[in-house]
């Protein structure tokens, strides 16, 4: 037997909203006609209170409805299974992608922290090499200056004559007064003696003082 919307919720006593829940919720066997809902009830579950009339004309009505109904029950039972497996896989498509985030984020912040490490590690050695650099650098400096003093040094000795020679020489800070010459001309000149000495064998040094061989030597080139 079939019965609209408010006929089932007159025959059950219940509410028209109620009905509605119930169909909402596939708890109920129905069918569509014309835009219009029918409830289709078995013969054995039809309140007792229920027109007999009714239930006599309605008997017709039901065996041409049943299979129709077992066959849109099927249909809806198969695609409620169907959209019920489909919210699952897309709760677990959407967990397995906040998982695939969380590792992702992760792994970038391995590799930024391993990236600051390796630049660390290469200041460090940066700074550890200039260092040793610096040292390096220092130390040829010193092993220079010594080279050069130890090679003057004979220079000087060897080329300050014996006590029998120095009534030749003339002290060269001496020997600029005497011509005369400025200040300032003199500082020059001292600082050209300076620059030679050492490659110019005319150039003698005793006490920190430079002095000329006049006797032997012609010092014109370098006093102008």
């Amino acid at each position: 037997m079939r019965f609209t919307i408010d006929e089932y919720a007159q025959a059950y006593s219940i509410s028209p909203e109620m009905v509605h829940t119930r169909l909402g919720r596939n708890r109920l066997n129905y069918i569509i006609e014309d835009d219009t809902t029918y409830i289709v009830v078995p013969k054995h579950q039809v309140p007792y209170h229920v027109n007999e009339l009714s239930l006599k004309q309605d008997e017709d009505q039901d065996k041409r409805t049943l299979p129709a109904l077992e066959k849109k029950t099927t249909v809806a039972t198969v695609i409620g299974l169907y959209q019920k497996e489909n919210r699952y896989l897309k709760v677990k498509i959407e967990e397995l992608e906040e998982k695939v985030d969380r590792l992702i984020a992760d792994k970038e912040q391995l590799l930024k922290e391993e990236r600051i490490r390796i630049e660390k590690v290469y200041a460090d050695k940066d700074a550890q090499l200039k260092t040793i650099l610096e040292l390096i650098n220092t130390k040829l400096l010193q092993e220079g200056q010594q080279e050069v003093s130890s090679q003057t040094t004979p220079l000087i000795l060897e080329e300050v004559n014996p006590s029998s020679t120095q009534k030749k020489l003339v002290e060269l800070k001496q020997y600029l007064r005497s011509l005369n010459i400025k200040s300032a001309i003199r500082k020059k000149i001292k600082r050209r003696f300076t620059e030679a000495f050492g490659a110019d064998s005319r150039i003698l040094l005793k006490n920190g003082l430079f002095y000329l061989d006049l006797e032997h030597y012609d010092y014109s080139d370098l006093i102008q």
